[in-house]
């Protein structure tokens, strides 16, 4: 993302579906700089999403690589979307240092699963669950910068709830239900919130309980595999792998280590609960801390 507060998502996705069509045209990087005016540098940059191009500009590509009225048409939309102010830009310092991308990564996902081992998953948080998380993580941090990371982190979910939801498939480990983040109250309500999210068509939560058998899956920690779906007469951004250390975020997007990733994962969510059973699991744990 820019500092401007621009996905650079779109971007990419522009320049790969533009790559593509040149290398169908035939035409060699060189050879289409010299047609269009353009250093090689530019030609680089533009088909490696490092910067924004015009959609004029993506129609005279279009025309010169003969795409059909489809593709140009949705490749001239991605590149005035990807000139478009991204939602997070307002939440400012709220956003953590290199987690804007991310938030683009995800706002555009058509399926996401994610495994978590130590918290509940950002998607899924309850405010009251962000506020603990943040005042443990920052015990100085003042009021308000709490209180815009919150609203940061809740805003994300949306994308749950909007017109094109994606596919969530969440596995958690039960240790995440029995670590209390805030105090009864607060990991009651949000247990009850898993609950009430699981009942959404799109949205499947299953619980690894703490006496399944360790595997090869568990030891990756926890991670998100983001997949995206294709625009129309371009190619998609690639299936992309998150995962979150203590000074900062990983990404991988190259084939082989996303087959690991996405192993790992299936390997989880066969040995968790299924869906039923983990309602119940976190309706019961809800109950418990509901209780005292």
């Amino acid at each position: 993302m820019s500092s401007k507060g621009v996905s650079t998502v779109p971007r990419r996705q522009l320049g790969r579906s533009l790559r593509q069509l040149r290398e169908r045209a035939g035409m060699t990087l060189r050879a289409a700089a010299q047609q269009f005016e353009w250093s090689e540098t530019t030609m680089w940059r533009i088909e490696t999403g490092k910067t924004p191009v015009r959609a004029l500009d993506v129609q005279m590509m279009c025309g010169v690589y003969e795409a059909d009225e489809a593709a140009t048409s949705a490749l001239m939309d991605l590149a005035r979307e990807a000139k478009t102010p991204s939602w997070w830009q307002t939440f400012g310092d709220a956003v953590p240092v290199g987690f804007d991308v991310f938030a683009g990564l995800e706002s555009a996902a058509s399926r996401i699963d994610t495994y978590e081992s130590d918290v509940m998953p950002g998607l899924l948080q309850t405010p009251d669950y962000v506020r603990a998380i943040v005042r443990t993580r920052l015990p100085d941090a003042p009021a308000e910068d709490v209180e815009n990371r919150v609203r940061f982190r809740t805003a994300r979910q949306a994308i749950l709830t909007g017109s094109r939801p994606p596919v969530l498939r969440a596995v958690l480990s039960e240790t995440v239900l029995r670590r209390p983040m805030g105090d009864g109250p607060v990991m009651a309500a949000q247990l009850a919130h898993l609950v009430y999210m699981a009942g959404l068509p799109s949205i499947s939560i299953r619980v690894v309980p703490l006496a399944a058998a360790a595997h090869q899956g568990t030891f990756a920690g926890a991670f998100v595999v983001m997949h995206f779906p294709s625009p129309t007469g371009g190619i998609g951004e690639p299936t992309t792998v998150y995962g979150d250390t203590y000074t900062g975020g990983y990404y991988h997007d190259k084939e082989a280590e996303v087959a690991q990733y996405t192993a790992a994962f299936e390997a989880i969510w066969s040995t968790a609960q299924d869906e039923d059973t983990s309602r119940g699991v976190l309706a019961d744990t809800a109950r418990s801390y509901q209780g005292g």
